[in-house]
């Protein structure tokens, strides 16, 4: 059901609009939207790439700001809409 929602709201944004996002971001904060729409927790993104909790919290934070973003939730869908998730 969740994947049926994100999917739509993906197919509703022009696709150079989507991949557009993703150059706001530095590689590692692609990295980190990745691990983000995989669901994981700031701990197990840490753990993922052997990074403290607070760098992994921080670099949440930068791209919610950069994309303007309220929650990780709406992280999930730009990762979606993006494509990072696709595959």
């Amino acid at each position: 059901m969740t994947r049926t929602v994100v999917d739509a709201f993906a197919a509703a944004v022009p696709e150079p609009k989507r991949r557009e996002r993703l150059d706001l971001l530095t590689e590692r904060e692609v990295e980190v939207l990745r691990l983000v729409g995989a669901g994981m927790s700031n701990d197990e993104i840490a753990r993922r790439l052997i990074i403290s909790p607070l760098t992994a919290k921080t670099h949440v934070g930068r791209i919610l700001g950069k994309l303007g973003a309220r929650d990780r939730a709406q992280l999930v869908v730009v990762a979606y809409e993006t494509g990072l998730m696709a595959g």
